[in-house]
């Protein structure tokens, strides 16, 4: 029985997936959590009569498992895609005044889908309009997956075709500041070419947006739970554990602060860090790898109008310290006719401790510099939330320290968005870790679960 019985060590979006795919192959599974819910860093909390998203998480068409993710827990509907790309981008420093510009696509086949738009991009001039097509046709000749890709860092390579610094800011970092947490010349290649070529340049419509219009926790904890017990997945939360060993009979035992549980198999999808404070010795050649990968932080400002501010269901911006502003009042329950705003800041450092009295002083006025109605409104709520290590840090070189999923030692195996995927810390990254863990424990055991998203696993 200990030989069928599989512990996934985290709740969090890999750790679920991980449970899934075990229960639903028939092994019998316990998934353990310390804290009070599911989710891990994509969860929501009651801000009074608000529900509020940690931080506003979009993904793309293209995460093809997170979107299984969103299937397998009945919550697809929940969080749709727009049916075709449209970013509003709105520029505060153009000298002649505030400017409104579009990244949309149409309908015509890769690269001619943004090539409309990117030719009536005010942000860019012609010239660096044009430098832009030639450096998208030369990183869809990259391999993302190419080991010397991993130690250069992308704004030295866009600085290669040309690309000028307005360039980065208004197009290359507008994207991937908010796929990656990390400006181009803070990124590797490797990933931000990843990012690209998938996203803008891999199909028509996969870098089409989408959102939860419920709060996450509808999503990532109160559906997931569903779906765990409906699979027979043991939940236990609140639990913490505290060691991972092996037992006589060379299976796992898996110790919490009150109780432990033996299993043939044991996934641990928790932060780097905390992994490598619970791997047992000989499980990877060189732990300390994971204390090598940085981490990086995200701010999110909250805030809350007594009218409504922003017709669009958001934007970006230029020119300004805001980055994103995502409309979510609807899904926040607002009542009496406000709006909610949150606003998603990555590559935070510089304001990740501030205090909410400095944070306030800088973001209403440019909040107001971006939209004319938040002149005459009044504040009704503002307060923030803080991921000090959201993501792990795309850096150059990051590469080669990120583990896959297998390690040295039968029966346990890694899962979160910071091994080995090929993709950077995302929701899609997490899922993929997470069906990857599950066939890596399932082809030993002889179950060898066929999954219709091939690609993903």
């Amino acid at each position: 029985m200990t030989a069928h019985h599989a512990v996934v060590v985290g709740g969090g979006l890999a750790g679920v997936t991980t449970a899934l795919e075990l229960a639903d192959a028939g092994l019998r599974v316990t998934l353990l959590e310390g804290r009070p819910r599911l989710g891990g860093l994509a969860f929501s909390f009651k801000r009074g009569e608000l529900t509020v998203d940690n931080g506003q998480h979009v993904y793309l068409r293209c995460c093809t498992a997170y979107r299984w993710f969103l299937e397998r827990v009945d919550g697809a509907d929940l969080a749709p895609l727009q049916d075709r790309l449209d970013v509003p981008v709105l520029d505060v420093a153009h000298p002649g005044g505030p400017r409104l510009g579009r990244l949309r696509r149409s309908a015509l086949p890769v690269p001619l889908h943004l090539a409309g738009s990117l030719a009536r991009y005010p942000h860019l001039s012609l010239a660096e309009r044009a430098s832009v097509g030639r450096a998208a046709l030369a990183l869809r000749r990259l391999d993302p997956a190419d080991p010397a890709l991993d130690g250069v860092d992308f704004a030295t390579w866009l600085g290669r075709y040309g690309q000028s610094p307005r360039t980065i800011e208004a197009l290359w970092d507008l994207v991937g500041i908010a796929t990656l947490n990390a400006t181009a010349g803070q990124s590797s290649l490797g990933l931000a070419a990843m990012v690209f070529k998938t996203g803008l340049l891999s199909e028509n419509g996969a870098a089409d947006i989408g959102w939860a219009r419920v709060p996450l926790g509808d999503l990532h904890d109160t559906l997931a739970r569903k779906a765990l017990d409906a699979a027979g997945v043991r939940i236990e939360l609140r639990t913490r554990v505290t060691d991972i060993s092996r037992t006589p009979e060379g299976g796992w035992r898996v110790a919490t602060e009150g109780d432990s549980f033996d299993a043939g198999t044991v996934v641990l999808a928790v932060p780097q860090r905390e992994a490598h404070g619970l791997l047992p010795a000989g499980a990877l050649a060189d732990p300390d790898k994971l204390l090598d990968i940085g981490t990086a932080p995200i701010l999110n400002v909250h805030v809350v109008y007594d009218r409504k501010v922003l017709k669009q269901p958001f934007f970006a911006a230029l020119g300004s310290p805001v980055q994103w502003v995502f409309d979510r009042t609807d899904s926040s329950g607002l009542p009496d006719g406000g709006q909610y705003l949150a606003l998603s800041q990555s590559v935070a450092h510089e304001d990740i401790d501030e205090p909410v009295s400095v944070l306030r002083a800088k973001y209403l006025p440019e909040l107001e510099r971006l939209l004319p109605a938040a002149r005459g409104a009044k504040v009704r709520d503002f307060f923030v939330t803080r991921e000090r290590t959201a993501t792990f840090a795309p850096t150059p070189g990051v590469g080669r320290l990120r583990p896959g999923t297998r390690t040295d030692t039968p029966g346990l195996y890694l899962a979160g968005a910071w091994t080995a995927t090929g993709w950077p810390a995302t929701m899609e990254s997490a899922v993929r870790s997470g069906l990857s863990a599950a066939r890596a424990a399932l082809a030993p055991l002889g179950r060898h679960r066929e999954h219709p998203l091939q690609e993903a696993v």
